[in-house]
């Protein structure tokens, strides 16, 4: 990366900044006519000279010039291109200025367009910058981002070098520019009078000596500050990573102490520069108007004395009046230099770490790569950390494609560095990796990343849905267009041209980006069915299959599969005929109380969109309330509610927090017993209206959450039930227009947007108590699915489940099988597995190893395999064991012999 800021910014944008030096040098003979047409406007028609008599008139816009001296005998002393127009004193008047205005908007037309164009370089030159920074980040050595926070590298990306965008675009630009206006001005002033021109040079002196040197320290502290803000940044993202061992540790409060402290250095640098900075502002002000006050006294003399005459007065303090701000923004100009030179290469320097990729490794390679081939041989392979420790010393080893090799031995001890050699995230000390006479480090990625599959012990996930993460593998280059309108491609067109300018990537990130043949499909229609097939070898399908079912589907852009789903769930109710099935399921009916449904459930019938009418803001809402009177439901729902806190707080009082039971208690948390026990204490059984709002409110709460199977309190009867029907007819009789959108209504023969999947089938809810219904009733789900054929599209809906930040919607067993799915799925040459599967248990290991190991040996490729497992007899599932110890590869061979070898050495040690 170039070390040098100017050198960068000439190098990429040297076209144009000479055409925007050239506008700025066109532009200043504009701006000097607009400093002397005051001048003559005081003068001439203002002030009279030239029209002494009333008939006299001016000439306007002749066009002469004075002939040099060994011509004017052929042309005479004066050439004359255009006579011009005679006015009278008025009309001159109007005329000079007219072109003084035209003048005006000449020159503003010059500093937009100059800003303009100004702007646009920069913006584009910082895209240009910022880019290239994340393309060094992707071409770090792996050893590095142990050293770079996360969130230091965005800080630095997207923070840090924001400044620079806008001084890029004048980095050339704004000393031409500006100098070139104060120049202009300071001449046209010493051509008025030489003493007051003297008076502006030595004021200007002063401030472009003084003013840096006061500035200096502000440099001092703005890289001070720069420093101390990425350190915060760091540290933020630090808690935010380790916040469960916060949390576990009581350690919260001495996050805080540390930030204060962080803070504190932060105010007192920003302190001192506001100190400074408004001291120097102050400075630079009081000189700026020092001189007006000059020149209103001397030039005020020499005017009186008829050394310049009152026009010389006023265009030199008109043209003093636009030299303050360019020299002021010269000055500023040098300062900004100074502080984004250290900021650039203060980035510079964080971004040109040893050992990174060249920029080969990651071009770009459009089409199909060559199947790897041969055999992989390890050389005299030695591996070191960043300090020079060896990981892994002098390991040889072979295996041809097609042949499974288990890698064995304790944690560190050897395996797992070499695992990451062979996907090529480490780097060699010495001794090589050969694939067939190929030297693997010399291999462009498209070549590795394409042909060979690592699956890491510790799995991130972007934060998209699951299909996402598992094409995430296949998705190197784009593989089919983008469809756009006519209208979109000129957009695009538009767009590339300026990506290309700022040297970014051409390639479409619209586009379809998926391999599709090298999944082994032929398209995107093939592709669900190739990842359920992948999903079922790694155990996942039925957890994808359960995203589904809880997940939603919108009927306005699939009406179709909505009405679908909704014969499934009429052929589910069907199923209900049979006496044993009628028991596990109660629907929900318009004019039935459904006793399996909690109390909110039946009132409201339906599922509530956005924050209206979820249950924790039933008890406060205007119009619920309304309609629990209107229904004679209030008071009685008040009685409820006393009867549950009082009930809970008489059986749960003595309990721990942390007790199983306050599980089975839906509608109180442990921490709320200290509040509703003292709400039991002040507030009559008998009369509960007469409690406070805030207590009534609490204790309505409580009866919402209540369904009488589960809770068996006994407080809910058919009577009751009816007044809740009441309650309901009123509720959806009486909603106001505006709120009608708040809820969706269960409708027998609709599908429910606002209702999950599997909510939509059953519209209704699983009996309580009832041995193996949610069992039974799963089964019924699948079997109805499977016979409309929907199951596959429960699978898509599925596989749009956001898996969170990091994955973290997810367990570590979901996160660890989709990676080694997502290596599958690409059917790689190579499968390295590093430890991938810890999580689960020895049956289940040994199950995916099966699976694996069957399904790539099935469909007629060579795969080879290098697994690092958890246990040395996982070792016998594979046709090569290596046993490492210490970093040395001290077994290899046939897994039961190997492993009986080792265990003998092991006995005669001990």
């Amino acid at each position: 990366m170039e070390p040098k800021l100017f050198k960068y910014i000439w190098r990429h944008s040297r076209k144009e900044q000479i055409w925007v030096l050239a506008v700025v040098l066109i532009s200043l003979p504009f701006y000097f006519m607009a400093l002397d047409l005051p001048k003559r406007i005081v003068n001439s028609p203002i002030q009279g000279q030239g029209f002494e008599r009333p008939d006299a008139t001016a000439t306007f816009l002749d066009v002469n010039f004075a002939v040099p001296g060994f011509l004017q005998g052929v042309f005479g002393e004066q050439l004359d291109l255009f006579g011009g127009f005679e006015l009278e004193r008025f009309s001159y008047l109007l005329a000079l200025s007219m072109t003084f205005l035209m003048f005006v908007c000449i020159n503003g037309l010059f500093k937009f367009y100059i800003n303009s164009y100004k702007g646009k370089m920069g913006e584009r030159m910082l895209r240009r910058l910022r880019y290239e920074l994340v393309d060094r980040l992707l071409r770090f050595p792996l050893t590095q981002f142990r050293k770079v926070r996360p969130s230091e590298a965005a800080t630095m990306v997207k923070d840090e070098v924001e400044p620079l965008g806008g001084f890029i675009g004048e980095a050339f630009v704004a000393p031409v520019f500006l100098g070139g206006q104060a120049l202009t001005a300071l001449i046209f002033i010493l051509l008025q009078s030489a003493w007051l021109g003297a008076m502006a040079c030595a004021i200007i002196f002063i401030q472009s000596v003084l003013i840096p040197r006061l500035r200096r320290r502000l440099l001092v502290l703005g890289k001070q500050r720069q420093l101390t803000a990425r350190e915060l940044a760091g540290r933020v993202g630090e808690i935010v990573e380790g916040v469960a061992e916060v949390r576990a540790n009581d350690t919260s409060n001495f996050e805080r102490a540390d930030i204060t402290r962080r803070l504190g250095q932060i105010f007192w640098i920003r302190f001192e520069i506001y100190q400074r900075k408004f001291f120097v502002k102050f400075l630079n002000n009081f000189l700026a108007q020092f001189t007006p006050f000059l020149f209103y006294l001397v030039g005020g003399y020499f005017a009186i004395r008829g050394n310049i005459d009152i026009g010389q007065l006023v265009a030199v303090i008109a043209a003093y009046k636009d030299l303050p701000s360019p020299i002021k923004e010269l000055i500023d100009w040098d300062q900004q230099r100074l502080d984004i030179q250290i900021k650039y290469q203060q980035v510079a320097e964080q971004f040109a770490p040893e050992n990174m990729l060249a920029p080969e490794i990651q071009e770009p390679v459009l089409g199909a790569i060559e199947p790897l081939s041969g055999d992989v041989s390890v050389r005299r392979l030695t591996l070191a950390d960043e300090g020079g420790a060896k990981m892994v010393e002098s390991v040889s080893f072979n295996f041809s494609m097609g042949e499974h090799v288990a890698a064995v031995g304790s944690v560190n001890s050897g395996g797992e560095y070499v695992a990451e050699a062979l996907a090529k995230l480490i780097v060699p000390a010495s001794g090589a990796i050969l694939v067939d006479g190929r030297d693997l480090n010399e291999m462009p990625e498209a070549i590795t990343g394409r042909r060979i599959a690592y699956v890491a012990p510790e799995v991130y996930l972007r934060p998209l849905s699951i299909e996402d993460n598992l094409l995430y593998g296949l998705r190197h280059v784009p593989t089919r267009d983008a469809s756009r309108s006519e209208e979109e491609t000129l957009e695009r067109e538009r767009r590339l041209v300026e990506a290309r300018k700022a040297g970014n990537l051409m390639l479409d990130p619209d586009a379809d980006w998926t391999d599709y043949e090298a999944a082994g499909t032929s398209g995107p229609e093939e592709m669900d069915a190739r990842i359920i097939e992948v999903l079922n070898l790694v155990g996942l399908a039925d957890n994808i299959f359960e995203f589904g079912l809880r997940g939603t589907l919108d009927p306005g852009q699939q009406p179709e599969l909505a009405a679908r789903f909704v014969t499934a769930r009429s052929e589910l109710r069907q199923l209900l005929d049979d006496p044993e099935m009628a028991q596990l399921i109660e629907p929900f009916e318009p004019d039935r109380y459904n006793f399996q449904a909690t109390v909110a459930e039946n009132l409201l019938f339906g599922t509530p969109v956005g924050q209206d009418f979820t249950p924790a803001s039933l008890a406060s809402d205007p119009y619920i309330l309304q309609t629990l009177k209107a229904a004679d439901l209030y008071e009685e729902l008040l009685t409820m509610g006393h009867s549950i806190a009082s009930t809970v707080v008489e059986l749960f009082a003595d309990l721990p927090p942390d007790h199983p039971f306050f599980e089975q208690v839906s509608f109180m948390a442990a921490e709320d017993l200290p509040e509703y026990e003292a709400i039991v204490k002040r507030v009559p059984a008998s009369d509960p209206a007469s409690a406070s709002e805030q207590d009534r409110e609490r204790l309505l709460s409580l009866p919402f959450s209540y369904i009488e199977p589960r809770h068996r309190l006994g407080l809910l009867d058919g009577e009751q039930a009816q007044s809740i029907l009441k309650g309901r007819e009123l509720f959806h009789r009486n909603l106001p227009e505006e709120r009608r959108e708040a809820i969706e209504f269960y409708d027998p023969e609709n599908y429910n947007a606002a209702s999950s999947l599997q909510d939509n089938i059953l519209l209704g809810r699983i009996a309580y108590g009832v041995a193996g219904a949610q069992e039974r009733i799963g089964t019924a789900i699948r079997d109805v699915l499977a016979r409309l054929d929907l199951t596959q599209d429960v699978f898509r809906i599925g596989l749009d489940y956001n898996v969170g930040n990091g994955g973290k919607r997810l367990n570590v067993v979901q996160r660890q099988k989709i990676s080694l799915a997502r290596a599958l799925l690409k059917r790689p040459d190579l499968i390295v597995v590093n430890r991938a599967l810890s999580a689960l248990d020895p049956a289940s290991q040994d199950e995916i190893i099966k699976n694996v190991r069957q399904a790539v040996s099935s469909d007629g490729r060579r795969t080879a395999i290098f697994w690092v497992v958890a246990r040395p007899e996982m070792a016998k599932l594979f046709d090569i064991a290596l046993v490492f110890e210490e970093g040395r590869l001290v077994r290899q061979g046939q897994p039961s012999k190997t492993l009986e070898a080792a265990g003998e050495m092991e006995t005669v040690e001990a």
